[in-house]
This record gives structure tokens, C-alpha cells and sequence, in this order.
């Protein structure tokens, strides 16, 4: 559950989108990351209070209906599989870029589909194989980056191959907030952004074995590595480089490693982004398919979806959610040849499940309020109750729409955003027009 929550939420955005959180805010970034951090911490902590008394699959969707209104577990679930499906969708795609760094003349559609078969097929013989190759895909992440932080270290302390250490002044010497507080708070939409996932230990819950000590664990022990891990990496990239100087160089996981002499850094660098983008892609299809379980469960789409193999596996919603990141690779590759422009539109779905990404953390702060109140008998002994709640919970609140306030005055991110509302209330009407008065009865 480490691995899976770990997998979810460390992605290429960290391998690849490093130099665009820099760019946006400097240096600050950090304080960005370590911000966002202690809030997704507390989320955590909201969902793992809850978890622990009902430990269930799809939890925090089952909570929305459970502790709020059937309309919050509808929206949670497509929120959840709509993420998924256009994160899914951009990993596959971006897999076929990265297979030509070793074969150019590859076409980009043919890695992709191979990578949604093989994910597919896993994922259909049993939960314990999806949870297997994410172990594995985010080992080779966790393993790149603790020895990209030893090497930036060697380098910022000692120096190597004639370069004298770097020391750390790097971070202040530039400007620590780049583009003052307002690129500050532009930024926190990326880095909030890059910890999307981390809520897969809820999805996953129900699966486990021994739910509330691994439950518990797992949640101690993944917010720290990941602040480890993100806040770690990119201190040493702003330690060694001007803040400034990045983004016009190539990637700093690869110019750290080079200047130790590992020639081979480039590639070593493509192998672990492919691995990241597979495990995004894995942890969509895995999240995706149990939402879309639930709503069957619930009626609210065809009872097919919620038929299980003979490994209790719904085997037609890992067929379904696997098919529809397979459309949007076709898309992607036929819409531009008809219409150039078509490529644009991509861009800004794929950006679009920001909002839909944060639905549950919403739903999960405002459910355990409810929960509080509605069984204060599990609350008595209870070991790993929410800290501070209800305050804490009200702040992280706020917290997160700051975060989207300042989404909707960037010309950058206003229109996936918008993308993002319309989706929610597009939802919110089918349920109201389909599905409200059978809920009720």
C-alpha cells in the first residue's frame, strides 16, 4: 500500500515538470511543496480516521453518499475515473515520445497500445499482480531518486571530476521568490497537481489484508518519503543550478548524473520516466475500474460493470477503462491530421482533471466532520483520529480554494479549470435528472 500510494503520486511530473514549478516560482518552490504536503497530510489523516472504523473499497466515494448526499458518491466516482482516464490517456501517449529517444523511427501509437494491453491483462489476472508491478514501478522511481539526492549531495558538499562543491547558496542568492508571492501561489496548482494520487490507499482499502494496521502504516510513513522524496530532489537540483538556468538546460535528474561521469545518464533517466508513466497509467486503470464498480453497484451505469472474474477482478470495468485510454490514443493521434488545432483541445483536457483530481480531498475533509458526529462511540480509543479536526479541516478547506482562485486569475490554467467545473456540473445534472429519485427510494 506504501508503494501503490508512493507509485500514485510520484509520476513524471516530478521527472519532467521539475523545471516548470522552478520557472514559475524559484526556489520558493520548496516551501511550495512542503505547504501542499502538511495539507495532503491531514487529508490523510481525515480519510485514515474513517478507514479505520469502515475499512471499504472505493472509500472515499462510499463516504460522500454514507456522510453527505448520493449526488457527492456520483460525482466522486466520475471525478475519479475521469482522472484517471485522461491521465491514463497522456501517460500512454507520452510513452511513445519516450520510446523514440531509442527508436526515432518508431511510430508513437505502437508503444502505447503494447503498454495498455500489458496493463490490461495484469490488471485482469488479479489485485495482487496490479499491486505487484506498482511495487516494482515505484521502486525504480524511489531507487533514481535517492541516488539523484546522494549524488546532488556529493556534488553540493564535496564537489567531484574538478568541480568544486556547489554549497546551497544557490536557493537565496537569485531571489528566493522568483515572481514574488503571486508565482508563489501560481505554482501551488502545479505541486498540489503532482500530488494527486495519493488518495489510491483509500481505493485500495477494502483489498488489503489486515486493513487497519497496514491502513495506519501507510499513511504515517507515505506523506513523509514523498515530502522526502519531492522536497529532497529539488533541493539539490536548486542547490547545484541558478533557479534561473534550468529551464533553458535539458533535465536535471540528467545533468546531475552526468557530472559524475555516468554517460549513460539519458538514458537511464528515459528508462525511469517510461516506468513512471507505466505506473500512472497502471494506477488508473486499477482506481478507474473499482469507481466504476461502485456506480454499478449503485445502478447508476450498466449491472455489467460490476461482473467479477474468477480472481474477483471486475473484469468488464478493467476492459472498459483500458478501452477508453486506448480511445484517447486514437484520438490523439487522428483528430491533429484532420484538424491541427485538435491538438490544443488534448492539451486542455489532459490539464482538466486538476479540479476532478481534488473532488475527493474536498469530499474527504467535509465527510469526516459528518463522521464525527454520526459515531462518537468508534471515536472513544480511536488511534489515529484526524488531528485538530474540525479546525484543521476548515483550513485545508480554505487552503484548497486559494489554490483554485488562484488557478482561475492564471491565463494558464483558467481554461482547464473551467473544463474541470463544467465536467462537475454536467455530472451533477445527470445524477439530478437520472438517478436522484431512485437513490431515494
Amino acid at each position: 500500500m506504501k508503494m501503490i500510494a508512493l507509485g500514485g503520486t510520484i509520476g513524471v511530473g516530478l521527472f519532467m515538470g521539475a523545471k516548470s514549478t522552478i520557472d514559475w516560482t524559484g526556489p520558493s518552490v520548496l516551501l511550495a511543496y512542503g505547504v501542499a504536503g502538511l495539507f495532503l497530510y491531514l487529508i490523510m489523516r481525515a480519510l485514515g480516521e474513517m478507514l479505520y472504523v469502515h475499512p471499504i473499497t472505493g472509500s472515499f466515494s462510499q463516504f460522500a453518499s454514507m456522510y453527505m448526499h448520493p449526488v457527492f458518491g456520483f460525482l466522486t466516482s466520475w471525478s475519479n475515473i475521469f482522472q484517471y482516464l485522461v491521465v491514463g490517456m497522456s501517460e500512454v501517449i507520452a510513452i511513445g515520445t519516450y520510446m523514440q529517444f531509442w527508436w526515432p523511427n518508431l511510430p508513437s501509437w505502437l508503444p502505447g497500445i503494447v503498454a495498455i494491453a500489458f496493463l490490461c491483462i495484469a490488471n485482469l489476472i488479479s489485485v495482487s499482480t496490479f499491486g505487484e508491478l506498482e511495487y516494482w514501478f515505484a521502486l525504480v522511481k524511489v531507487v533514481t531518486i535517492v541516488a539523484m539526492i546522494i549524488v546532488g549531495l556529493v556534488l553540493i558538499i564535496f564537489g567531484f571530476n574538478g568541480i568544486g562543491p556547489t554549497g546551497i547558496s544557490n536557493i537565496w542568492k537569485f531571489g528566493f521568490f522568483a515572481h514574488g508571492f503571486k508565482g508563489f501561489f501560481f505554482a501551488l496548482a502545479i505541486v498540489i497537481a503532482s500530488y494527486q494520487g495519493i488518495e489510491l490507499i483509500g481505493v485500495t482499502a477494502g483489498e488489503a489484508e489486515d486493513p487497519k494496521h497496514t491502513l495506519v502504516k501507510a499513511i504515517q510513513d507515505t506523506i513523509g518519503r514523498i515530502l522526502i522524496f519531492y522536497i529532497g530532489a529539488i533541493f539539490v537540483i536548486l542547490s547545484i543550478y541558478p533557479w534561473d538556468k534550468i529551464n533553458s538546460m535539458g533535465s536535471p535528474f540528467v545533468e546531475t548524473f552526468s557530472q559524475i561521469g555516468i554517460t549513460s545518464a539519458a538514458s537511464i533517466i528515459n528508462f525511469v520516466v517510461v516506468t513512471a508513466a507505466l505506473s500512472g497509467s497502471n494506477s488508473g486503470i486499477y482506481s478507474a475500474s473499482r469507481m466504476s464498480y461502485l456506480l454499478a453497484q449503485h445502478h447508476q451505469i450498466p449491472k455489467v460493470f460490476k461482473k467479477l472474474n474468477k480472481h474477483g477482478v471486475p473484469f468488464v470495468s478493467v476492459i472498459s477503462i483500458s478501452s477508453g485510454i486506448l480511445l484517447g490514443l486514437v484520438l490523439n493521434v487522428v483528430l491533429p491530421m484532420i484538424n491541427p488545432s485538435a491538438n490544443q483541445i488534448f492539451v486542455y483536457v489532459y490539464s482538466s482533471s486538476v479540479l476532478p483530481g481534488m473532488v475527493p480531498w474536498f469530499i474527504i475533509l467535509i465527510s469526516q466532520i459528518r463522521f464525527r458526529k454520526q459515531h462518537p462511540e468508534e471515536l472513544k480509543g480511536h488511534p489515529f483520529k484526524m488531528p485538530l479536526s474540525p479546525y484543521t479541516n476548515y483550513i485545508t478547506l480554505i487552503f484548497l480554494i486559494i489554490t483554485l482562485v488562484f488557478m482561475f486569475i492564471n491565463d494558464s490554467t483558467r481554461i482547464p479549470l473551467i473544463i474541470g467545473v463544467i465536467f462537475l456540473i454536467v455530472m451533477t445534472g445527470i445524477y439530478f435528472i437520472k438517478y436522484n429519485n431512485k437513490s431515494e427510494n
